[in-house]
């Protein structure tokens, strides 16, 4: 059979497919599956960063060199095979790209290296976002190295820090473990004339002159390169390799003659050796959130972005790649610049062929991707969170929250929760970004006589307060000021800072409104305007680290209600999606980004989309599920050990910990299978070490609780012993079996709503089986794509697999069938409007229905919601026709009296009127994808 016409832009997009880069699945590991894929209805193969990263990294986002596809993934001959494969089978490449950071620290990105070495001399140094006058003075000109294990002179004294010279290319650095610091090679004198050398002590004669008299930069690093040439050769002689050995015994650090000697050297660089925690209160540089092997890159600089993305661009000029994700784009100094000259790149690059764009962003429940920016969409968290919040029960949202405040005694709200975790976050992890950010504003204070006497400290107090109630991540501020989403957003911020801050800060809140954009930039003179941006741009680069690390990366982990809605893009404040609600973005993302990615599992997702499914249904079941807790915690309280600050684990961590085991519950495991139960526990105690650290109350990664962490691991080991008289692993078994068939519905509904909304599915790797995974790195276990391409090439209808639901197939085959109908009406899908359909009757708010519609065709999406209560302890994952009894949906007058064809059962349904019997529709599948016939 002839392949189809490649078709890789728009027009041809119709599913992704991501997977995940590492040497354990290199590009050739992709190859095979390509076939599998096309098969499944992808048409886009969406891979995670694959230019070279730093060694060993398991997600690539750790980029040490922007010119050269990663060695450990194959490089670019394989993928230049992938490439092949993928064309043969008619299928796109989308790459996710990463123009924030790099990966620093070690001894592999030689643009680091180079700032390191040369300082503000080098061509880099604006490569990087580095503070050269910084409020501490000991760092002008230089830059905070904060990676050493140790405070420094414990480092210097332990002989780990030691001078070396390269045989290579003719440099001497200092090496600590696998950090590499080199020397600036107007010091290297200071090292060579120690050494009775005659032809070495002339070299170093002339490189102490590179910095001395050469001040053009061109010229300098010419010179410095001639004499390192000059000292390789000297140091392949006997007398020269002596003495290079004898300068460099001058500075070893077991002596303290050399100890000092190295230390006077090292002082002399341009960057300043720190204990790594000194990071959190001094670092002169940005970093990824906090952390610190990661340095923030200035993008916005034409010689930037040209240098980041001469590779993507000519990979995309050559049609290899079709289409590009932007990784944290509100990292980046002017996120709308940025993509709108992404998008003027592409274009030029690869004229006729429009370009494709997703941004990860974080959008708040009431907020919007801005449609300025000339992008696609985002990369799906919105619509992850619409598509698990839909399918949860507001009624339950009272009593979980009693339940959880009850056994807690935690605040009630989670916006309660954030808040204190911003407090935190400030303080303990970005508080030298917040000094920076406050040293911004200071700046600008020193511009008028009015506001100079305000303090650097009183800016920092108000600034805090304000990013305490920041509602979003960040703000989009110009020259021309805020627009008036940002305004109404800061407004809040604003007010709320007002009612935190001291009284006699509050005269700042006014100055911070003015400054951040509420006076136009552009109005100023051209120093304060520069200035005035400079501290825009630091806010917002702030602002968004800070939601990231207090709300994701530890609210997330501190509240858990439950923990289902505690999810990437969600806001675990709102407990469910209202239908209404559901369908007013599903439209609103037609209108604007049709072609938006939609995800409902990500390589970040926290836990599974199946566990969060499953877990739904405990907002249906919440008196059940609160009877049940209550009873476990009073069972194992036994076996919580106290600790000089409290028992442990903490209740909620208990809690937590309760929903985790019956939420990713292996289907089919059975109590007494104790190799299995073993190994799901493993997983279930690597997930509670990562969720207690990063929820930082007793523990956290920079100085873990030992103590704390193995008392919560001998809890679930305990709670969980075969031989228990409680049988808690039978009761934790039984309740996961309980809600698993309902959970299944609410998968299955899950995968349909992503297939035919509105936007581009998007299947995250080895997830069209059941996605039972927790936080990574267990969502990135390798994947049996054996099983799946069998389960594909069977080809067994879904309503055949129903009776054997929980081996996953009748997902696939639900996800399969609808991709085959995107494939086959795509201006439907693509182009198609979306109608909310309503029902009528009992069990009303347990349908979600929609019709997409295209001049003479349409589909109608049918899926069960809130089944918890209905379904009963039934083994099956389907209501009984007689439940829907008297419930019907209401099609629209343009639709009525039709025959439609379920693309899912190929069963064939004539209406003869409007209104449509959902028993009828929902007989045989939970779900249905009814095409007009």
């Amino acid at each position: 059979m002839a392949n189809p016409p490649r078709d890789t832009g728009p027009a041809g997009l119709r599913a992704t497919a991501r997977l995940q880069f590492h040497a354990g699945f290199t590009l050739d590991d992709a190859v095979p599956l390509v076939p599998y894929l096309a098969r499944l209805g992808i048409s886009h193969l969406y891979a995670s960063p694959i230019l070279k990263a730093r060694p060993g990294s398991t997600h690539g986002y750790d980029i040490v060199d922007h010119d050269q596809i990663n060695p450990e993934l194959g490089g670019e001959p394989a993928f230049r095979r992938l490439s092949a494969a993928l064309k043969e089978a008619g299928l796109g490449f989308v790459l996710d790209i990463v123009p924030n950071h790099m990966g620093v620290g070690g001894a592999d990105n030689a643009w680091w290296l180079d700032v390191l070495e040369w300082g503000r001399q080098s061509p880099y140094a604006t490569f990087f976002d580095i503070d050269w006058e910084p409020p501490d003075r000991s760092l002008s000109n230089r830059m905070l190295a904060p990676f050493l294990g140790a405070p420094y002179g414990e480092v210097l004294a332990s002989g780990d820090l030691t001078l070396r010279f390269d045989r290579t290319d003719g440099r001497f650095h200092a090496q600590y473990f696998e950090h590499r610091f080199p020397i600036a090679p107007q010091h290297y004198h200071h090292i060579l004339q120690a050494s009775d050398d005659p032809q070495l002590a002339e070299l170093a004669l002339e490189f102490g002159r590179v910095g001395l008299h050469i001040r053009d930069r061109a010229q300098a690093r010419e010179r410095a390169a001639a004499l390192r040439g000059a000292l390789l050769a000297r140091a392949e002689t006997p007398q020269g390799g002596a003495g290079i050995a004898a300068a460099l015994a001058g500075f070893d650090p077991k002596e303290e003659e050399g100890r000092q000697a190295l230390h006077r050297l090292l002082e002399r660089q341009h960057y300043r050796l720190a204990w790594w925690r000194a990071a959190a209160d001094e670092i002169n540089w940005r970093r990824f959130f906090d952390i610190t092997s990661l340095a923030g890159m200035r993008v916005e600089l034409p010689e930037v972005f040209d240098a980041t993305h001469e590779l993507i661009l000519k990979l995309y000029a050559e049609g290899v790649v079709d289409g590009l994700r932007i990784d944290h784009v509100d990292g980046l100094a002017d996120p709308r610049g940025y993509c709108r000259k992404l998008h003027r790149r592409m274009q030029a690059a690869r004229p006729g062929h429009q370009p494709l764009i997703w941004v990860e962003k974080i959008l708040a429940p009431f907020e919007a991707l801005r449609t300025d920016w000339m992008v696609d969409g985002t990369t799906g968290y919105d619509f992850m969170d619409e598509a698990s919040g839909v399918l949860h029960d507001p009624a339950g949202e009272a009593p979980l929250t009693a339940l959880w405040t009850e056994q807690t005694r935690r605040p009630p709200t989670f916006e309660e929760e954030a808040r204190l975790a911003r407090r935190q976050i400030l303080r303990d992890n970005l508080a030298s970004e917040l000094n920076g950010t406050a040293a911004a504003l200071k700046r600008v204070a020193m511009r008028d006589l009015v506001t100079r006497d305000f303090t650097l400290t009183g800016l920092r107090r108000a600034l805090t307060e304000v990013l305490v109630h920041f509602p979003v991540y960040r703000l989009y501020i110009t020259q021309g000021g805020r627009g008036a989403d940002d305004k109404r957003i800061l407004d809040w911020a604003l007010a709320g800072a007002r009612r935190t801050v001291r009284a006699t800060d509050r005269p700042l809140i006014d100055l911070l409104d003015s400054w951040l954009g509420g006076e136009p930039p552009r109005s100023l003179p051209p120093v304060q305007r520069r200035e005035r941006l400079s501290a825009a741009v630091r806010f917002q680069q702030l602002s968004a680290p800070v939601a990231a690390k207090s709300v994701e990366d530890t609210a997330f982990y501190r509240y858990g209600r439950l923990i289902s809605r505690n999810e990437v893009g969600s806001d675990p404040g709102r407990f469910a999606v209202t239908p209404a609600g559901f369908h007013g973005s599903a439209r609103a993302r037609a209108r604007n980004f049709p072609r938006a990615l939609l995800a409902t599992a990500t390589h970040d997702h926290k836990r599974g989309e199946d566990v969060r499914a499953r877990l739904a249904v405990l907002s249906e079941l919440h008196e059940d599920w609160g009877n049940a807790v209550r009873r476990w915690s009073r069972l194992n309280a036994p076996l919580r050990k106290d600790l000089p600050d409290g028992a442990a684990p903490g209740m909620s961590a208990q809690l937590m910990l309760y929903q985790t085991l019956v939420g990713a519950w292996p289907l089919g495991l059975l109590p007494a299978d104790g190799d299995g139960v073993d190994a799901f526990l493993q997983r279930v105690c690597a997930w509670q070490e990562k969720a207690l650290r990063e929820a930082k109350r007793r523990t956290e990664w920079a100085v873990p609780n030992t103590e704390y962490e193995a008392a919560c691991r001998d809890f679930v080991t305990a709670m969980m012993a075969p031989d228990r008289a409680s049988h808690m692993r039978e009761e934790i078994a039984a309740f996961a079996a309980r809600i698993a068939a309902a959970g299944a519905v609410n998968g299955l509904s899950q995968a349909l709503l992503r297939c035919a909304a509105p936007g581009v599915p998007d299947l995250y790797q080895g997830t069209e089986f059941w996605d039972l995974s927790l936080v990574d790195p267990d969502n990135r276990r390798p994947v049996d794509w054996a099983a799946r391409a069998r389960a594909l090439e069977a080809a067994a209808p879904p309503a055949e697999l129903l009776p054997h639901w929980q081996d996953g197939r009748v997902k696939q085959a639900v996800i399969a069938r609808a991709l085959a109908l995107r494939a086959a009406r795509p201006a439907l899908f693509a182009e198609g409007d979306y109608q909310p359909v309503a029902a009528a009757g009992p069990l009303a708010e347990h349908v979600l229905a929609f019709l997409r519609t295209h001049r003479k065709g349409a589909a109608l999406v049918v899926a069960t919601r809130l089944p918890g209560a209905r379904l009963g302890g039934s083994p099956l994952p389907l209501l009984p026709a007689a439940e829907w009894r008297g419930t019907e949906l209401l099609l629209p007058a343009s639709w009525e009296a039709r025959h439609w064809q379920d693309v899912l059962t190929g069963e064939g349904l004539h209406v003869p009127g409007d209104r449509l019997p959902v028993g009828q529709v929902l007989a045989r599948l939970p779900v249905a994808l009814l095409e007009v016939g």
